[in-house]
C-alpha cells in the first residue's frame, strides 16, 4: 500500500505536466484560429526597414530584381548578388538611377560554399551587416525525365536552389542571432508543395528549401530570438523567362503571376513579419485538400490542375555553368561615392 501511494505522487508531476500541455493546446487552437480570423480584416501593422541592409541572390533579373526594388522604396540599403555579372551591373546601374538608396553589387556563385563566405565576408567591410537575407536565386533543369536528365545540372539545381541557403545562413545568421534582429526569407515556389512531372531535381530542391527554412524558424524559437523573422515563398509560375513557355492549364484557379505584382505581395509579407505567402491564394485550398484526400485522387487533381503537362511546352533556357577566374575584385577606388559597384569575381 505504501509502495501504490510513493508511486502515484511520482506520477503527479507528469499528469500535471500532461495537464498544462492539453491546456496549452486548446487555449493556443482558439486563440490563434481567432486571430488568424482577425486578421483577414486587420492586416499586422509593416514594419519600417529604411537603415536596414537587404541582401538578395539571384537580384540580376526577373523577381530577385524586382523584390530589390520594392525594398530599395522602403528605403532599405540593398546588396545584390548574382552569378551573371553583366546583368548584375545593369541592374544595380538601373535600381541607382530609380532609387534614393545606396546599391551594391557583387558577382557571386552561390553553389559554392568559398564563394558564399568569400563575399560574405566582402559584404560585412564595406556595406556592414546583413539584416534582411533574401534567398530567391534559383534555377531549373528543363524537360527531362530524372533518367535523361544531365548530372551536372541536377548537381546544380542542388546546389543552387537548395544548399546555397545554408551557406548564406551560415555567414549571416550568427550576427542577427547576437543581435535578437533580423529577417530570413526563402523564395521557393509551388514545386516545394506539390510534386509535378517533369521537374523531379527541381521539387527535390524546393520541398527541402521550404523544410529547411522551417527548421530554422523553430531552432530560432526554441533559441528565443524572437527578433529574428522568416518568411516562406511560394509563388506558382510567374512571367519571367525562368520558366519561359510553360503554360497553366486552370487560369482562373491558377493564373500566371505577375512579376511585378508579386515582387509587391513578397516585400508586404515580409514587411508586416508573415511566415508563409503562398500566391495565388488557391493553392492554401489545395494544401489542405492534399493533406485529406486518399493518394490516387491527389493523383487524379494534380492532373486536373495541370501537374503531369506542366512542363511540355517549356522553352527556358538553362543557366550556363560559367568558369570563373582567378578571385579579382573591380571596384573604383575613390570611397567618397557610395553608389560605386562593388564586382567580385571568383
Amino acid at each position: 500500500m505504501h509502495k501504490k501511494v510513493v508511486r502515484s505522487f511520482e506520477k503527479m508531476p507528469i499528469n500535471l505536466w500532461l495537464v498544462k500541455e492539453i491546456f496549452e493546446l486548446i487555449f493556443g487552437t482558439v486563440f490563434y484560429f481567432f486571430e488568424a480570423f482577425v486578421r483577414l480584416f486587420i492586416p499586422h501593422p509593416r514594419k519600417d526597414v529604411e537603415g536596414e541592409i537587404a541582401l538578395v541572390t539571384g537580384a540580376a533579373n526577373g523577381i530577385g530584381k524586382l523584390i530589390a526594388k520594392e525594398l530599395g522604396h522602403h528605403g532599405a540599403t540593398l546588396v545584390l548578388w548574382d552569378i551573371n555579372i553583366e546583368a548584375l551591373d545593369k541592374a544595380a546601374k538601373e535600381l541607382r538611377q530609380a532609387l534614393d538608396v545606396r546599391v551594391y553589387a557583387y558577382a557571386c556563385d552561390c553553389s559554392r560554399r568559398t564563394d558564399v563566405y568569400k563575399v560574405a565576408e566582402l559584404v560585412k567591410r564595406e556595406v556592414g551587416d546583413v539584416t534582411i537575407l533574401v534567398n530567391n536565386a534559383g534555377v531549373v533543369t528543363g524537360k527531362y525525365t530524372f533518367i535523361e536528365a544531365p548530372d551536372n545540372l541536377v548537381d546544380r539545381t542542388l546546389r543552387v536552389n537548395v544548399a546555397a541557403h545554408f551557406w548564406t545562413y551560415k555567414a549571416f545568421l550568427p550576427v542577427m542571432l547576437q543581435r535578437n534582429h533580423g529577417h530570413l526569407v526563402c523564395v521557393a515556389c509551388h514545386g516545394g508543395l506539390f510534386a509535378m512531372n517533369g521537374l523531379s531535381d527541381y521539387c527535390a530542391s524546393k520541398f527541402a528549401a521550404v523544410s529547411f527554412a522551417e527548421s530554422i524558424a523553430l531552432e530560432l524559437l526554441v533559441l528565443q530570438k524572437e527578433g529574428i523573422k522568416t518568411t516562406i515563398v511560394c509563388p506558382y509560375l510567374i512571367n519571367t523567362t525562368m520558366f519561359a513557355g510553360c503554360q497553366t492549364k486552370r487560369p482562373s484557379f491558377l493564373p500566371i503571376l505577375d512579376k511585378h505584382d508579386t515582387a509587391k505581395k513578397i516585400v508586404d509579407a515580409i514587411l508586416r513579419e508573415q511566415m508563409y505567402l503562398l500566391l495565388p491564394s488557391s493553392l492554401y485550398f489545395m494544401m489542405a485538400l492534399k493533406s485529406l484526400m486518399p493518394t490516387k485522387l491527389g493523383i487524379i487533381f494534380i492532373n486536373f490542375f495541370g501537374g503531369m503537362d506542366l512542363m511540355d511546352h517549356f522553352r527556358g533556357i538553362p543557366v550556363p555553368i560559367i568558369s570563373y577566374k582567378k578571385p579579382q575584385r573591380q571596384r573604383n577606388d575613390s570611397v567618397s561615392d557610395p553608389q560605386t559597384p562593388l564586382i567580385y569575381y571568383n
